[in-house]
């Protein structure tokens, strides 16, 4: 049964949400980044339900209190994302560790999803040899059998920029290696365009490997600028590379037409707008006019303008 067949549409059974990023947040302890008290109020002030919990030990990590800290304010909790170097046989039981801390924070607030991201390996990352390639899939694969049997959440993997997996050949083939039982893509479609990829294509060749998404704007200029001056990621951010919808790629509407037609899941939706880093005063405006945007393109149903 395809989303056109099943009563609302995909999009508008979306679960829309942001996350610390997307307010300049990458590190769990940087003082130039926002306080985690005024990412919050913002988060709601903006109009999102939904929370993605950002970098572990950015917000607080006792559930008890990060629960009273959510729930006063009328959020709820998507999952967290957890670094990893999966490539790397010697990272497996750090890697394993972090992602258990991740996991039991997540299941703790209720959350169902543990998003996992590679480390980055450099503005020009070459393409891993056989061996590392075949440790990565086999660990990751491990890794999401783990957290799905002992904590009962969904692994979903974040290709990314300056990383193994970020260029569609690579999501392609790192789907066909990993176990689909343990784990899912979370589609994240600025990444995606970073490298000139096709979102709509990686829909439509793997709607039931599509469990979360991530969703940004790259801007063409900046992209331009990476592709001249070879940038890594981190000065393509500092450019402006991630930019507010609907200025850049992919196209939104197109999009969430592929996600109509293709998917056929009440998924989450996570801004996710990477801004590292930016002023006090820069993130909020720019939530605010992106959660109108996409709730008035139906995104999680029309919702009133704040």
């Amino acid at each position: 049964m395809t989303a056109a067949t099943a009563g609302a549409s995909t999009r508008a059974r979306l679960r829309l949400g942001s996350c610390p990023d997307s307010w300049g947040v990458w590190f769990a302890d940087d003082p130039a980044q926002t306080p985690w008290q005024r990412f919050l109020d913002e988060l709601a002030l903006a109009g999102y339900e939904w929370l993605e919990l950002g970098p572990y030990g950015y917000l607080p990590t006792d559930p008890a209190r990060l629960r009273d800290e959510v729930d006063r304010r009328g959020l709820k909790v998507s999952g967290q994302a957890v670094f990893g170097g999966l490539h790397r046989a010697e990272r497996w039981a750090a890697d394993l560790e972090a992602a258990r801390r991740v996991a039991e924070l997540v299941t703790a607030m209720g959350a169902r999803h543990v998003v996992l991201l590679p480390d980055d390996a450099g503005p020009e990352p070459p393409e891993l040899d056989d061996e590392a390639w075949r440790t990565l899939v086999r660990a990751t694969s491990e890794l999401g059998r783990i957290l799905k049997e002992e904590y009962g959440v969904q692994a979903v993997f974040h290709p990314h920029a300056d990383s193994h997996v970020g260029t569609q050949p690579q999501v392609e083939r790192f789907l066909a290696d990993t176990d689909p039982a343990a784990v899912s893509l979370c589609l994240d479609t600025g990444h995606i365009a970073y490298y000139d990829g096709d979102n709509g294509e990686l829909i439509r060749n793997h709607p039931d490997r599509v469990g979360y998404l991530h969703m940004k704007q790259a801007d063409p200029a900046v992209l331009k600028q990476v592709r001249e001056e070879h940038l890594g990621f981190g000065e393509a951010v500092r450019r402006g590379v991630m930019c507010e919808p609907p200025e850049g790629v992919p196209p939104v509407e197109p999009l969430l037409d592929t996600i109509d037609a293709e998917l056929d899941a009440d998924l989450f939706m996570i801004v996710e707008q990477d801004l590292y880093p930016c002023g006090p005063d820069v993130p909020l405006p720019i939530a605010v006019r992106t959660c109108n945007y996409l709730r008035q393109a139906g995104v999680g149903g029309a919702a009133a303008s704040r």
